[in-house]
Formats: C-alpha cells, sequence, structure tokens
C-alpha cells in the first residue's frame, strides 16, 4: 500500500499542475498578460495600490478621473476585452444624442464640467458677442431636462421674431422693416434702443445727438419714410433766416455747404464764396472784413454787393486810375468783371472755369500745376499727386491698396490734413467707446498707422496691469479683454465663473458668498479654491455622511469632483457611469 502511494502522488501532482495550466482563464482565452501585474503569491485578492500593469499598453491610458475608478466600475466581468473605449460604452448620454457622440469636444477625463462654452461657440455658428455672451444657454437651447441642446438657427430673427411682432415704437410689421435685425441693432448692444441702435448710416452727433426719436421721427409714420437730406427736416429753419436771408439771396438748400452739425448753426463759413462767387477767405481780400454786410449793405439780398464802399475805392482816385480802359465805369458789377479774384491785375479767374482753385491748390504757383503749358492739363488728384500716393509711409497707401482718388480721404487743405477715413471698419470696426475715438486717430495710432495692434490687450496691457479689483495679473486673468468686457466701456463687466468653473450665480451657491476670498483663500493665485471652510463642512460630519462612497477623501478638489455644480446630488444625477451588469 505505501509503494502504492508513493506511485500515485506524482500522478496527482501532475494531474493538478495540468489542470492549472489548460483550465480557461478567467480574463477570456484573448489574454496574454502576466498574472503578477495584478495578483501577488498571497492571493488572487488585487491590492489597487501594487498594480504594475500600465493601461496605456492597451490604448486606453488612465487619465484623470480615470486613474481613480475603481476597475470593476468599467470591467463589469472579469473578461477585460469585453470592456468597450467609447465614452458611451460607460457613460450615458445625457444629451440624448443632440451633441453627438465626441464628447472629448467638451468634457475631459479630468471633469464632466466643460471649461469654456463661450470659446467652445466662438469656433461655431454663432459667436456669443454683447448680451449673448451673458444670456442663460437655457434661454436659447429649450429642453425639460435642461441637457439637450437640439441645433438651433443662428440668424436674429429665428429667437427675436416676438420681439420683431411686438415692437411698438416704431411698429415693425406696419412698417415693413426688415427682419435683419443687424440692419438697425447692434450685435454687442445690451439693449434694442439707444446706445443699442445701430444709426451709423446717419452719425446722431452734436445738434444731431437727440435721445428722442420722434424729434425726427414723426410718430405714427414709417420710420422709413425720412430722408437724409437736410433741406427735409431744416427746410422750415432755411426760409426763416434773416441775418442772411437765405431765401431771397438765394442759398443753396445744403445746409452742409455753410454749416455743421453744431448746435445754434454756429459757426457757419460759407466756404463755396471763393468758388462760386468772389475770393473773401483767400487772395487780396483775406482778413479785409469782418462780416457779410461789409460787402452786401442790403441784407436781404445778398445778391446784390459793393466793391466801390470800402478801402481806397473813392470815385476820383479809380476814374484817375482807369482814365486808359474802354468801357470802364464806377459800378460794383464792374469791378467783378475785371477783378475777378480782386486782384488790381486782370486775369483768368479760375473759380469759374471747370477747376476751381480751393485749399492749397489756392497759393499754388500756376507753372507748378501747368508745367506743359496750360491746353489738356489734368484734373484728377492722382495726375498730380500720384508721387505723394507712392511715397506715404504712414500709412502705406500702396501697401493698404488706398484709393487713388485723394478726396476719398483727404480735402484740398495744405499738409493732407486733417483726413478722414471711411474705410477704416472694413480693417477695424469702431464699435461702441472705440466709435468715439474716431476722429483721434493719434490716441490710437500715436503717429504710427503702420504697427498700431489690433487685439485689446495690444492697447489696453496697462489698464490691465493696473486693475486691482480683482487684481488681473495675480489672479492671471485671460488678457482677451472681451471674455468679460465689451467696447461700450469696462463698466459693467462679466466673468462667465458659473459656465468656466463653477455655479456661485446660481444654484445652492447663488447668495451664498460676499467675496471672492471667500472661497478662494490663498490672495493673488485664484487656482486655488476651499470647499471645507465654510457651511456644514467640517470633517467629522463629512466623513459620516460619505460611509460606504468610493474614493471619497476630506479635500475641496474631491468635493468639486463629486459635486461639479455644487448640489448635493450632481455626481449621481449627471455623472454616474452605467450600471454594472
Amino acid at each position: 500500500m505505501r509503494k502504492l502511494s508513493l506511485i500515485l502522488l506524482p500522478v496527482l501532482v501532475l494531474s493538478l499542475v495540468s489542470l492549472r495550466f489548460t483550465s480557461p482563464s478567467p480574463h477570456g482565452k484573448d489574454f496574454r498578460y502576466s498574472c503578477e501585474l495584478c495578483h501577488n503569491p498571497n492571493g488572487w485578492e488585487v491590492d489597487t495600490r501594487d498594480i504594475r500593469f500600465d493601461h496605456a499598453v492597451t490604448g486606453f491610458a488612465l487619465d484623470g478621473v480615470h486613474r481613480e475608478t475603481d476597475c470593476r466600475m468599467c470591467h463589469s466581468s472579469l473578461v477585460f476585452g469585453d470592456a468597450g473605449t467609447e465614452c458611451a460604452d460607460c457613460h450615458t448620454d445625457v444629451h440624448e444624442n443632440t451633441l453627438g457622440a465626441s464628447c472629448e469636444r467638451c468634457h475631459t477625463p479630468r471633469s464632466w464640467i466643460v471649461s469654456d462654452i463661450t470659446l467652445m461657440h466662438q469656433q461655431g455658428r454663432l459667436p456669443l458677442v454683447g448680451p449673448h455672451s451673458t444670456a442663460d444657454c437655457y434661454d436659447c437651447h429649450k429642453s425639460a431636462s435642461l441637457l439637450r441642446f437640439e441645433p438651433i438657427g443662428v440668424t436674429c430673427y429665428e429667437c427675436h421674431v416676438n420681439d420683431y411682432l411686438s415692437a411698438s415704437e416704431p411698429n415693425h410689421v406696419q412698417g415693413n422693416f426688415s427682419t435683419d435685425c443687424e440692419e438697425c441693432h447692434l450685435t454687442n448692444a445690451f439693449s434694442w434702443s439707444g446706445a443699442g441702435f445701430n444709426h451709423t448710416f446717419f452719425p446722431l452727433t452734436k445738434g444731431h445727438a437727440v435721445s428722442d426719436c420722434f424729434a425726427c421721427h414723426t410718430q405714427g409714420s414709417p420710420y422709413s419714410s425720412i430722408s437724409p437730406d437736410c433741406w427735409s427736416c431744416h427746410a422750415g429753419d432755411y426760409n426763416a433766416a434773416t441775418n442772411p436771408n437765405h431765401a431771397t439771396s438765394g442759398f443753396p438748400v445744403q445746409c452742409n455747404d455753410c454749416h455743421t452739425t453744431d448746435p445754434g448753426w454756429k459757426p457757419a463759413s460759407f466756404a463755396l464764396h471763393d468758388n462760386l462767387f468772389f475770393p473773401i477767405y483767400s487772395g487780396e481780400h483775406e482778413g479785409e472784413w469782418e462780416s457779410c454786410g461789409d460787402c452786401h449793405e442790403n441784407p436781404s439780398d445778398y445778391s446784390s454787393f459793393t466793391c466801390i464802399s470800402c478801402h481806397e475805392h473813392n470815385k476820383q482816385d479809380m476814374d484817375d486810375e482807369h482814365d486808359d480802359v474802354g468801357g470802364y465805369i464806377y459800378e460794383s458789377r464792374a469791378c467783378l468783371e475785371c477783378h475777378p479774384t480782386g486782384s488790381g491785375e486782370l486775369g483768368f479767374n479760375h473759380n469759374t472755369s471747370a477747376f476751381p482753385l480751393t485749399g492749397a491748390h489756392i497759393t499754388t504757383a500756376c507753372v507748378d500745376c501747368h508745367a506743359n503749358g496750360y491746353d489738356n492739363t489734368p484734373t484728377g488728384c492722382n495726375d498730380c499727386h500720384n508721387p505723394d500716393y507712392q511715397q506715404a509711409q504712414n500709412p502705406s497707401h500702396l501697401v493698404l491698396a488706398l484709393s487713388v482718388n485723394c478726396l476719398d480721404c483727404h480735402t484740398t487743405l495744405p499738409g493732407w490734413s486733417p483726413a478722414s477715413f471711411a474705410q477704416h471698419n472694413q480693417l477695424y470696426p469702431l464699435l461702441g467707446a472705440h466709435a468715439l475715438l474716431s476722429n483721434d486717430c493719434f490716441g490710437c495710432h500715436k503717429g504710427d498707422y503702420v504697427n498700431t495692434p489690433n487685439t485689446c490687450y495690444g492697447c489696453h496691457e496697462g489698464d490691465y496691469t493696473q486693475a486691482t479689483n480683482p487684481n488681473h495679473q495675480s489672479a492671471q486673468f485671460p488678457t482677451d479683454c472681451e471674455v468679460c468686457h465689451t467696447q461700450n466701456a469696462w463698466q459693467p463687466s462679466t466673468f462667465n465663473h458659473d459656465g468656466q468653473y463653477f455655479p456661485i450665480y446660481s444654484g445652492k451657491h447663488d447668495g451664498e458668498w460676499d467675496e471672492c476670498s471667500d472661497c478662494h483663500t490663498s490672495p493673488g493665485n485664484y487656482a486655488i479654491f476651499s470647499c471645507i471652510d465654510c457651511h456644514e463642512h467640517n470633517q467629522q460630519d463629512m466623513d459620516d455622511e460619505h460611509q460606504g462612497v468610493s474614493g471619497y477623501v476630506y479635500n475641496s478638489i474631491a468635493c468639486l469632483n463629486c459635486h461639479p455644480d455644487g448640489s448635493e446630488q450632481s455626481g449621481t444625477r449627471r455623472f454616474t457611469p452605467k450600471r454594472v451588469r
């Protein structure tokens, strides 16, 4: 019997060893990794702190919250190959397939919180500017669960049709107004009227800077019926003018020939007088008169004038001086016919030609323009001033391909200034507070029109670095000013804390704090925050309340990971993986 036992014992051992190596692996027939990467000789129980298996070799590296997740949460069976690698394999699509299957477009393995919804929108069909940047997502994306984000239209009218239909001053429907809201309203304005109305087609400046629309637009009449022509509004002012009498004097009805938009119609300058009638702002008569009445002695008829009531023009002297001039008579109209420029010498009256002389042209020597004689002299700006155009460097007219018609920007005043640049909005739109600087070129360009920055921070770095409430530098705020500010003014400003980080203006924490430092306990470093220094968050109560919660630790990062929106149920309601089967 003892010999038989000695014979059977090796056979039994070999049978057990054979069974060990021939029995199927609980991890599936294709599992090829070494057991000791996860197990140790003390038993099959896996100690997660001592696993040497590199999950990255599977093509799915564990990052963020995945690193802290229990293996069985994803591997519901011991056959590891059965686990999927797509987000939807483990996580319920709370958006109900309205945003597609690419969760990583918005979320990261570190948190479900979307870091910058506004930035995401900037990359989509509807960049968020002005009031849209502060609007609640659910104002536009309606859903019962507040989690569905169906694609919506991107035209103003699609969202604001009720605003259009209910508008009464003016009535948009009766007035047959365009449904393209941007034709009149600014997308970065927080009001439909006032500063929110795009009146750039007829700038409301100086005397036109009225706050009452009905001062120009007759109440009850279509707003589109009004004309931008001066005469359409100011015919009464024209007809009532007596000093001088505009109607009897046949003055042009284009008010801006003489007036600016300054209130009270003053100061006024009849610059056309030199070109249309007689040079009084240039030539011999410049500075020789004080009021229109010096020459126009009949205030009710400016078509009559006198040349013989001033200076040395007494009849005897003039008769003696003109004793050899045929046809001479001592009469004002005769004076004008022979001396159309007021000069003592007879000459060509350029002002009655096809090229009246104004501005710097008045004092230009004849030979400067008529170098090749007086016949067929060109009259286009570029015909004479092409060298000025080619050599202009600040800005370079050639590089910017500016118009060669100098009058598009310049007048005939000396020095090429002042100049206007109507194309500015094509390069950089002047909106909000920037529009107030449109006449102060030096304020932004500092004399250098080539290297002027066109980013907020490029001009406002000083405002950023000097900001103290809060300190933008120490808090490492973004240098893209438009994230919080609009172009209208620095204040009011908005900081999308709810959308980018954590809801403090809504939800459980709305009204539960006074200062940023209530949560950000390290001055100057807003990346540090605390959840456990307020409310009922003492460690003993929290430890008791979280008994049985896997991975629970008493620190602020863990609080945020489990309660990303500050509510007690947020972790289980919105971020629970699929149940293990």
